[in-house]
Formats: C-alpha cells, structure tokens, sequence
C-alpha cells in the first residue's frame, strides 16, 4: 500500500546526510565571509539611504564599529543630518580625462576592517583604472576580507530585468548588477512608499533640485512609470522570500514536491531579439528554481558568417554566464537534431526558442518545417517552449535569417564566379578532343571544389552556374539559352542535382572535419599535457612543460608565477610576456582569474589564472594572447580550466613528493642518531660513575694545593659529562616513547630550591638572586621532570656568562599560569638566530666556541614544558645585556588541604 508522505501522522521524511554535509561546509564558508544587506527600492527617492543611515546610527550608539565608505546625499537635508556622528571614509582622488573625480577607497576600507561598512549605490560605475569596473565587485572583495557591508540599490539595475524596465520606462539603463550578488544577499530590505507620495516628494524637492525634478516627472517620474517599477521591485522580493521558503523546506527535508528538476535549454541563433531572450529566460528559471543551459548550434551554414554576427554570439553567451547559465557551442549538420541530441545527453525537460517571423514561407504548400515541427517530429515527449521576446536591448544588433548567414559572403560567391568561368574557357579546349559528356565532369569538380572551399551557398551558386554556362556555350544552339533537343532539359536537372547533392556533402564533409579537427585539438593538447605533466619529478621540469604547451595550444605568450619558501611569488625562468607581479598575488589570494577580459584589473595586458589545486593554490599562469576573443568560446575556456587544474595537480603532487622524501630522510636521520646516542651514553655511563665515585672519595683526602685542584677539575667535568648523557637518554627516551609524567602537587619555592641544591657545585662561581613570594599556589608537575628543566637552564645560564655574575630566579601569576624566570648577565641572546631556533635538537647560539655541550639542554627543557601544557621561551633583558628564559606552567584548581 503507497504511504501517504503528506497524511499528518505520518513521520517526517529523513534528512538527505550529503545535504547535510554540503550545508554544514557552507555554513562554515559563509561564517568566515562578511554579510551583505542590500536596502531595495522600486526607484530613487524613496528613501533607501537614508533608512540605512538610520539604521547605521542606531548600530553606532549599540557600540558597533560603523564606517562610512561612501554615501551620496544629493543635497538632501533628512540625509545630510542623518550622517552626524558617523565615521566617513576619505575619498580616493583619480585623474580622469584632465578631471579629478573623487571614488571610494577600497584598500582604505580594508586596512580599517569595521564592524559594517555602508557603500551607497551598488551598481555604480567605477571610474577607469580603478582595480574593479563595477562597485558590487569591490563589494564582492569587501565581503571575501570578512567585512559586513549594507548598500542599496533599485529595481532597474538588476540585469535580468534591465530589458523590461528598458521597455516601460522607454531609458536604457546602463548600470546593472548581476542578479546573484541580489540573491546572495544575506538580508534585503525593502524600502517603499507610494508612487503619489513620491511624487509629492519630487515636487517640493526632496529628490532632486527643482529644475532637475520637473525634467524627470516630464519624462522618468511618470505614474504609469512609478507604478511599473513598484510591482517590478515587489515581484523580485517576492521571488527571493518563495526561493528563502524553498530552502527553508529543504533544509527540514521537506522537498518531495516535484519528482523531476527542471532543466531549460535555452537556443540562440545569432539574432537581434538572443539578449532577450536569455533575459527572459533567466528570470523563468529563477522562478521555476531550474537549471539552464545556453547553446549555439555551429551548423555548416553558419560558417560564413559576417564576424559582427559571430560577435554577437560570443556576447549572448558571456550574458548567459554572467546570468547563472551554463553555456555551450555544439556542432551539427542539422540544428534539430543536434538540440535533440544534446538535450537528451543533459536530461533537458524543456527545449526554449525564440519566435521567428516567417510571413512568406507560411503560405508556401511546399515549405520545410519550422525548427519547433522538426523538434516535435525527433523527439514528441520533449517539451518545446517559443517564446516571444521584446528586442529593444538589441537594435544594434545584425539581424540575419537562419541559416542563410554564407548567402551574404560575396568573395566566395566571386571566387565561384571567377571559377566557372575559368572551366568554361578550360572546357572549350577541351572538347576538340573529347565529347561533351565527358566535359560535364569538369563541371562537377568546379562545383565539388567550390563547395569544399567556400561552403554550401556558394556551392550551391556554382552548381547553377555551371548549368547555365554549359547550356549557354556547349549545347546546341550554342551562345543562346535556348535548347533543340528535349532531352538535354533531362541533363540539365540530372546535372543539376548531382552538382548540388555534391556541393552539400562536401560542405557537410567539411562542417564536420573542422569540428572533428577542434576537438582532436582541444582533445589531444589536454592528452599531451596530461603525458607529460605526469612523468615530471620536480617543480622546473613542470613548469618548463606548462609555458611550452600553454604557448602552443593558445597562441600566447605565457608566464608561471609560482611561491617560493616565504610564500612570495616570483616569475619562472623562461615566462614570456610582461607579467604584474601584483596582479598575480590578487589572483593567487582570491583564487579568482583576472587581468585582460575580465571584470578584475582589466586593464593588465594579460589574463591571470589561479592554478588551484585540491589543497590551496600553487601558483598563477599569465597569458598575453595574440587573438583577445579566443577565450571567449565556452570550449577554450573549459580547455583552459581543465590545463590550468592539469598544472595544479602536478605541482601540488611534486610539492608533496618533496616533502615526503624530506620527511623521510629526516626519520631516518633522527633514528639512527637516537640510536646511537643512547648507545653511547650506555657505553659511557658506567666508567663515568665510576670516575665521579672515585673524584668524590678522594677529595677528603687530598691535600691542598695542586693535586685538590686536580681532583675538583676532575669532579667538575665528570658532573658536566653525566648531565650531558643524561639529557642524551631523556631525549631519546622522548623520541621513542614520549613523555610520561608522574604529576604530583609541590610548591614552586621546593622546585626551584632543589635545582639549586644540584647545582650548587657548579653554582659557586656566581651568586643567585631568588625572589619566590610565599603565597604561589601548588604546581602539578612531574617534580623529577621539572627539576631537570630548571637545571638545565641554570646551566646554560653559567656556561654563556662570566664568572662572578648575578643569575635571578623569580616567580609570579600571569593571569591563569604561573611564570618561572631566570635572568642572567651573560651577551645575550645571538643576533643571527631566531629565537624558536634555539630550542631545536643539537642547535647552539655559536657554532664555534669553547663551551662543552651538544645543543639538547633547552630542546629537552621545551619539551617537557609542553608536555606540562606550558610554554618556554627566551628574550633578551630589557636592559640590554643579559638573557631572560621564560617558564609558563597553567594553574589548575587548587587540591584540599585537609586531605
């Protein structure tokens, strides 16, 4: 029996887990970035900013870091005085065509990080050689640094709805934001009065000065107009808060509301109404919550066409993308059944045209069927949607019928010309030797040739041609049109066909090499990368690989930025080209292309690709090409990606490889050498005992004068050596197994006296200073362990200091630990050395000196402060002279007295 999901006592569906994952992972990107609040508004005046200052004031007196970056008052008096108090940003002043304009200073605005950030009018236009073209993309950088901004923008700026306000209000508007910069917003406000009371406002003054304000209610601030753009502002927040529930049912797993996503594609042909229609469309997906997808189909008689057409093709189709689509050129004989195909390969619900006027072709009984009747007839079960779209966007544009785009290249209908006139006069040399059958093939070949060369209209014209000029000059009555035999009418058409279904197949034939020759380019080039990336073992060998291929494959001069061992870029040997170094280090932080062709730096020369790799990004590839439009087919760009991913990966797995070998050699370096130190120091332990044993009970014995002398020198440096081996065995002993501690409560002034009381042989040649307030709490320590840190600092405090100087022991509470120092008069810590360095295994501050030791005192004391929670670190004394070793154990709670 089918259970019914919706019957109220029914359990709730369960959650989809990878859903689960995939939200919390962006839920987790989305609280490193800042938040964007965009106030919204059906047209100017109705009170956007100065409902984002207001609500900036009230921020401002709650204690929140509140910044101005750039608020336009236009004179208002409300606005003016909403701005007292505020912190304002000082403009950026740019020369501009002999002018200075003043603009918002974005790397101001990052090096002060406040709390929010306000930047008025989102679809501003910054002015030329700024870093960004467009203000919402310095918004977008705002946003990357953490940076919360509040901004506004209207209705008309949006760019789906540009063509549609454009047709209301009858004022192209050049301005626009894309719309996921809307729908990415984390918070709009609508901000909305009623187009009467705005009018109201106009009148007295409010919007604009008076002079200004009558010329705009003559011509934009008409009610009709007012009216228009209300419902447009309010349709658009409505579409956002229907896709908020949407997510809102999806996150509580409530999504069981279509069996099937939708999935429009969407076919452009290179006419006037394509930036309209993908408009259009746009909006239908947003409100279906669709997938969409844009093509062009690259049929054989499209191959001609003029490049104003081609241009218009590439610039759909960058809309398209800038809009959400995914974009694509497909090749195909016949266009229905190249969108059949491609349809079905992307699971396309819903196939989307745009209405063509046919008026002639309607009334002819012998006509083909249109594009949607040849759709219907491949495939009946796919939905075919034609739409009628308003082309006021693209007056401009080259308007030409479909399919008919090599009827307009008159060199190739020339050169046909030429060609067949040329055979005719070969022809009559020939036909004092053969019949003139057999000069009909040369005829065909004209045609065949024709038709390989310069594509299927001009084939098709060679084909007619070439009847008419045999009939003209070879059939009998010769030089005349007319014909004495019937039979030659037969030859005619029989020779007319055969040249046209020749003409077709070699332009066909030729259509389909020139794909087949793209993708075996694009196909082996990415091949040959691949190859040869792989057999690559270090970072030149991949990036002398990477400028050779990429020049070759794309026609440019490349450059490889690549970060060296202090993560700053520099250019690879053998780059080409000029290369901004600056540019490239925007690219590799942001993890976003920029340069030439995009929206990002456009005026550098060259385009900057961030070589992202799984981990992070490992470098930037630069590439000045010698054809700028190339990489505007959505094939070259996805053939660069894939390369640009190709490099990545091999530099991040010769990364990787360095650092496993690295790694390596340092284990099996470190192993040998613990072995054989705590072999050693096995071997030595014994004699050593036995010499300080015998040091020892001589001395009471021994007469002064030299022979004591002798006997206490001896004493000395067999202590010396019996602290040096065992801090070798507690260091290997670390190596191998860790530390394990045996904590127990002491009090700080028993630690350190005991240390002292070790060293006191050692400490006769320098008086000791100890301040230990009483009143320390207890330590929970390993005393054994924490016994052997102090000694070993009290010992490097006497080997690098004279005789005779002060060495100081103090304690005190920091906050929540407590902080051991010993200070003492010696040189100082050395200049040459970082100070972390000196707590590394065998590491010394003079790599030449007389002073014994192997450099393990101060890494073994580090280590067993670690494994305390605690920190040890050194600085030089503020005075100048003199080291000072910082021991910092944290506090814990206190045990009971009693028991």
């Amino acid at each position: 029996m089918p259970v019914n999901h919706h019957h109220p006592f029914c359990a709730p569906a369960r959650p989809d887990p990878d859903a689960l994952v995939a939200q919390l992972q962006a839920a987790q990107q989305q609280a490193q970035r800042g938040k964007l609040r965009i106030y919204f508004g059906s047209n100017a005046g109705v009170g956007k900013t100065y409902a984002m200052l207001a609500a900036a004031q009230r921020e401002r007196q709650a204690g929140l870091d509140v910044l101005v970056g750039l608020v336009e008052t236009h004179d208002r008096a409300e606005t003016v005085q909403q701005l007292h108090g505020l912190k304002q940003l000082p403009r950026r002043s740019v020369s501009y065509q002999g002018k200075t304009l003043t603009e918002f200073d974005l790397d101001a605005a990052l090096a002060h990080r406040p709390g929010v950030l306000l930047l008025d009018e989102l679809a501003h236009s910054n002015v030329a050689g700024s870093r960004h073209p467009k203000r919402w993309q310095d918004v977008q950088e705002l946003l990357d640094a953490g940076i919360d901004v509040w901004t506004t923008l209207n209705v008309q700026h949006l760019e789906s709805l540009n063509d549609v306000v454009s047709a209301i209000v009858g004022i192209q508007v050049h301005e626009t934001v894309p719309d996921h910069i809307f729908d990415d917003a984390d918070e709009v406000i609508v901000v909305d009065i009623p187009p009467e009371e705005l009018l109201k406002r106009l009148k007295a003054g409010k919007v604009y000065p008076l002079e200004q304000a009558e010329r705009a209610s003559r011509n934009f601030f008409r009610l009709g107009n007012l009216l228009a753009l209300r419902e447009l502002a309010l349709r658009r927040t409505a579409d956002r808060v229907d896709e908020d529930m949407r997510d809102y049912r999806r996150e509580r797993a409530i999504n069981e509301v279509w069996p099937a996503r939708e999935r429009l594609l969407v076919c452009i042909g290179g006419r006037a109404g394509d930036d309209a229609l993908v408009r259009q469309v746009a909006r239908l997906s947003r409100r279906l919550e669709a997938e969409w997808m844009v093509v062009y189909v690259d049929a054989p008689e499209r191959q001609h066409r003029p490049r104003p057409a081609q241009e218009a093709v590439l610039k759909t189709l960058a809309l398209a993308a800038r809009l959400g689509a995914d974009t694509a050129t497909i090749p195909g004989a016949h266009v229905a059944q190249a969108l059949v195909d491609y349809a079905r390969e992307r699971n396309a619900s819903h196939l989307v045209l745009a209405r063509v006027q046919q008026r002639l072709r309607r009334w002819l009984p012998w006509r083909s069927p249109s594009l949607p009747e040849q759709i219907a007839l491949l495939n009946p079960g796919l939905d075919v949607l034609v739409l009628s779209v308003n082309s006021f966007k693209n007056q401009g544009a080259p308007r030409l019928p479909v399919g008919t785009g090599s009827l307009f290249s008159w060199k190739g209908y020339l050169g046909v010309t030429l060609a067949c006139f040329s055979a005719t006069g070969l022809a009559e040399l020939l036909l004092q030797v053969f019949d003139p059958a057999n000069v009909v093939m040369l005829f065909l070949l004209v045609v065949v040739l024709s038709a390989l060369r310069w594509g299927r209209g001009p084939g098709a014209w060679a084909a007619l041609l070439s009847v008419l000029l045999f009939d003209f000059y070879f059939v009998p009555p010769r030089n005349s049109f007319s014909v004495n035999d019937t039979q030659y009418v037969f030859t005619f058409c029989l020779m007319l066909g055969v040249a046209l279904v020749c003409g077709q197949l070699m332009a066909r034939l030729r259509h389909e090499a020139r794909v087949a020759a793209e993708r075996e380019r694009r196909a082996g080039a990415l091949a040959r990368l691949a190859r040869d990336l792989s057999g690559a073992l270090t970072q030149d060998q991949v990036s002398a690989i990477a400028l050779s291929t990429m020049s070759g494959v794309f026609g440019a001069q490349t450059g490889l930025l690549l970060p060296d061992s202090e993560e700053q870029l520099h250019i690879v040997r053998g780059s080409e080209g000029s290369i901004d170094i600056s540019v490239g280090r925007w690219c590799m932080e942001h993890g976003k292309i920029a340069g030439h062709g995009t929206d990002t730096l456009a005026a550098a020369p060259a385009l900057y690709v961030p070589l992202m790799a799984p981990v992070r990004a490992r470098g930037v590839l630069a590439l000045q090409l010698r054809t700028p439009d190339r990489l505007r087919v959505p094939e070259e760009r996805r053939l660069l990606d894939a390369s640009a991913s190709q490099i990545a990966l091999a530099l991040e797995r010769v990364h990787f490889v360095e650092v496993a070998q690295q790694t390596q050699v340092a284990m099996e370096g470190e192993h040998m050498r613990n072995t054989l130190l705590a072999a050693v120091s096995h071997d030595l332990r014994t004699p050593l005992t036995s010499i300080l044993g015998a040091a020892q009970a001589a001395l009471p014995h021994a007469r002064a004068g030299a022979s004591k002398d002798m006997l206490l020198q001896i004493f000395s440096q067999a202590q010396s050596m019996q602290q040096l081996i065992d801090n070798l065995l507690a260091m290997a002993r670390l190596q191998q197994g860790g530390v394990h501690l045996n904590r127990q409560w002491f009090p700080v002034d028993e630690l350190v006296g005991s240390a002292l009381h070790q060293m006191r042989q050692r400490l006769t040649d320098h008086p000791v200073h100890t301040d230990i307030p009483a009143t320390l709490p207890l330590l929970h320590v390993d005393a054994v362990l924490m016994e052997r840190v102090l000694v070993n600092l009290l010992d490097n405090a006497i080997k690098y200091t004279p005789s005779g100087t002060l060495i100081s022991l103090a304690a005190k509470i920091d906050g929540p630990a407590c902080v051991i120092s010993i200070h003492d008069a010696g040189p100082g810590l050395p200049m040459h050395m970082d100070t972390a360095q000196l707590f590394e295994p065998f590491t010394r501050g003079q790599t030449e000196t007389a002073v014994s030791g192997m450099g393990l005192g101060l890494a073994l004391a580090q280590r067993i402060v670690q494994a305390h929670g605690g920190s040890l670190s050194a600085a030089t004394a503020e005075a100048g002279t003199g080291s000072v070793f910082f021991i910092k154990l944290p506090l814990t709670q206190q045990p009971d007295i009693d028991a």
